[in-house]
């Protein structure tokens, strides 16, 4: 009997080489049907190029997500315009290079990945709950929709979670890089969890070398960001979804020490 439920392992927000050998090292023992990353600092900590999102693709991440890094290094433009599988934020204007979905199948398996982006304390875009809902009701996806919602307040998140319960099947925050203990699954069968985390060094700054940022801190001085390298971590959420429904079944954290 062919199993109906589909397996997707979402990790948080990787930093840097810490964080992609991390994934590399994790998913080397991942049993999941699609594995999903938001990768807007992949590369040195904050944005993506081509090569590291070749590099993740290679070692069986199937989709990328991004956010308001995603344009921080120049040569990603071209790149956004062809590789469906690397996403930037869907409430972007429509001229923007890249697309803010994409659809990843396996034998007799899909799904949908959408990114939006937040506009509190971020970028002032297009509304991301009208975004969402013209979305749905333009593409008809008859699949389950897993949502990467990377915004800076924890209010916008909830906010996303309980506008879309019962019509996708996953709403994950991302930005803030400090997984939350909010996981669930919401009454029409969203799962739901405000972050997802980080993926990278946890003796840090969010990602960035301390002494720096302390510095920073302490003389306002802008310094320059580099990547933190001790205690490394996977973190992120492991879903369940049922085919026949689109609902979420299960929701489990994910907070694993890497050794790298």
């Amino acid at each position: 009997m062919q199993d109906s439920t589909i397996d997707v392992l979402f990790l948080g927000d990787v930093i840097g080489k810490p964080g992609r050998l991390a994934v590399k090292e994790f998913g080397k023992k991942k049993e999941a049907d699609f594995l999903i990353i938001n990768g807007e600092n992949l590369a040195g900590g904050i944005g993506v190029t081509p090569k590291v999102a070749e590099e993740m693709f290679s070692c069986g991440v199937d989709a990328i997500t991004t956010g308001n890094h995603v344009w921080k290094k120049k040569d990603i433009l071209s790149y956004l315009s062809y590789e469906k599988r690397l996403l930037r934020p869907l409430n972007y204007p429509p001229e923007t290079p890249g697309s803010g979905f994409t659809i990843i199948k396996k034998g007799e398996k899909a799904i949908c990945i959408v990114n939006i982006e937040g506009r509190i304390f971020m970028n002032p875009l297009f509304c991301p709950f009208r975004t969402m809902i013209d979305f749905l009701e333009r593409e008809g996806i008859g699949l389950p929709i897993i949502v990467d919602f990377h915004a800076e307040a924890t209010s916008e998140k909830i906010a996303m979670g309980w506008f879309l319960d019962g019509k996708v099947s996953a709403v994950i925050g991302t930005h803030t890089h400090v997984q939350t203990s909010d996981e669930k699954i919401l009454p029409n069968g969203t799962g739901y969890i405000t972050d997802a985390g980080m993926t990278g060094p946890q003796d840090s700054v969010i990602g960035m070398d301390k002494t720096v940022i302390i510095e920073r801190f302490l003389t306002q001085i802008p310094q320059k960001f580099a990547v933190g390298k001790d205690n490394v971590e996977v973190q992120g959420v492991r879903l369940k979804i049922d085919m026949n429904t689109k609902k979420c079944i299960d929701i489990q954290r994910v907070k694993v020490k890497v050794e790298i």
